[in-house]
């Protein structure tokens, strides 16, 4: 049995337009939520923007949001939502509408869900009446919406079914930014601030690291063009210690490049909105003959892919065989240093592989550009350590990830039959719990 609908402004005590002008920016202060903040039904604030405290209170004039209101995004993009966290001191930006559901009637969490559902988003892309697509959407429009509204009851309990779901995806990929945090904080201590080997120079016993590994590292260094470094270690050219390849794109225009749909092959646009650090799909893929266009072939599983243009400096670890357009500088595994060692070195020394970029239209880093970086070479014993180390993260990295995804799929799959009310919550009690477990 279909829910029975009700007008968004019937379920909201509050429906607040933002304010039409552009936030003041400062360095620090008072959190501005920008529409890049929010995707997926997510606040993301990993890089957050700010404003001073008298233009912050001009924003928070008419509604300063709380925990439960929902943010929903007017244009670029459209009918985004997100629900503001407790505790958090923030305003709106541009473009965006501050809702603040109303208990009585609604269950915040459900709207937040019901606001994403495909038969409400199809709603929000046409204008009323017309039959067109629109870019942006009107208060009145917005407020018209027709939302989804079984009992309260049902919507708490919908709410609580998705959220766990979508708690669960959260607690995957925060714990998959915590392994990539500590193999990059130790890749940082071994080959960036030499801590082993200070402690040896100095005496004394590197911290947290058994007898056999403290053996591999020295107890000196030499001099070298990037300073102090230990001994026995060089510094060459990244050219000379790793194969970086580049890519193209067959003839977009030519099906018989791209069907039948073959090869992974990918664009830094795959990696523009990556939750993690693999890659375990690609929005296209080509044909046989699309690949024998590529110079570089089908690279394989385990390739280190950096973006060279538009932007510089999205990385990935490639986990299927794919195949790369002009806008990657890829190093597949094989070389004297691996892709797993080359995904944190390139991390730490971004700025100087920017430095080396040119361009007119955008800035792009050529492979002529990147192979004279000088970079350090440690001792085959030492990059293995880590190498073994490395490969382990990127294991998990890469189970929890596909899990996560395949929770991402069944919530998507369940959000619009709960929300509509093709679906009863008993029906899928036990494809949930199995799906957590």
């Amino acid at each position: 049995m279909q829910s029975e609908t009700q007008r968004l402004r019937d379920l909201c005590s509050l429906i607040v337009d933002c304010p039409h002008s552009t936030p003041v920016w400062t360095e620090s202060g008072y959190i501005v939520i920008r529409n890049q903040n929010i995707k997926g039904g997510r606040l993301d604030l990993s890089s957050p923007s700010f404003t001073d405290a008298e233009h912050f209170a001009h924003r928070v004039r008419r509604a300063k949001p709380t925990a439960g209101d929902i943010i929903f995004t007017r244009e670029a993009p459209m009918g985004e939502v997100c629900m503001v966290p407790p505790k958090l001191e923030c305003c709106v930006g541009q473009r965006q509408v501050l809702l603040r559901p109303n208990p009585k009637v609604v269950d915040g969490r459900f709207l937040l869900y019901a606001l994403q559902s495909p038969q409400v988003q199809h709603e929000i892309s046409w204008s009323e009446g017309t039959g067109s697509t629109v870019s942006n959407v009107r208060i009145p429009v917005l407020e018209a919406l027709r939302i989804p509204t079984p009992d309260l009851t049902t919507q708490q309990e919908i709410g609580v079914v998705l959220g766990m779901l979508d708690d669960r995806i959260d607690l995957l990929r925060q714990t998959n930014a915590t392994l990539e945090s500590i193999a990059q904080a130790l890749f940082k201590s071994w080959f960036i601030d030499f801590d082993p080997v200070r402690a040896k120079a100095e005496g004394r016993e590197p911290a947290g690291m058994d007898a056999a590994t403290v053996a591999l590292f020295p107890a000196e260094f030499d001099e070298s063009e990037l300073g102090p470094v230990p001994k026995g270690w060089t510094v060459q050219p990244i050219g000379d210690l790793v194969e970086a390849v580049g890519g193209s794109t067959p003839d977009t225009k030519n099906e018989a490049f791209w069907v039948p749909a073959v090869h992974h092959w990918t664009s830094p646009k795959d990696l523009s909105g990556a939750t993690a650090p693999v890659l375990l799909d690609t929005e296209r893929k080509v044909s046989d003959a699309g690949l024998a266009k590529i110079s570089s072939g089908l690279l394989p599983a385990g390739t280190l892919l950096m973006s060279s243009r538009a932007p510089i400096g999205y990385l990935s670890l490639s986990q299927v065989p794919v195949a790369i357009n002009q806008g990657y500088i890829a190093m597949p595994p094989g070389s004297r240093l691996p892709p797993e060692y080359l995904y944190f070195w390139c991390q730490l020394n971004m700025e100087a592989i920017k430095g080396r970029a040119n361009g007119s239209t955008f800035m792009e880093i050529s492979k002529k550009a990147f192979r004279p970086i000088p970079a350090l070479l440690p001792s085959p014993e030492v990059v293995n350590q880590f190498h073994e180390f490395a490969t382990t993260v990127f294991s998990r990295v890469t189970a929890n990830e596909r899990q996560a995804r395949a929770l991402a799929d069944l919530r998507d799959t369940l959000l619009p039959r709960l929300i509509s009310g093709k679906l009863r919550l008993q029906e899928v009690q036990v494809e949930g719990e199995e799906a957590l477990a």
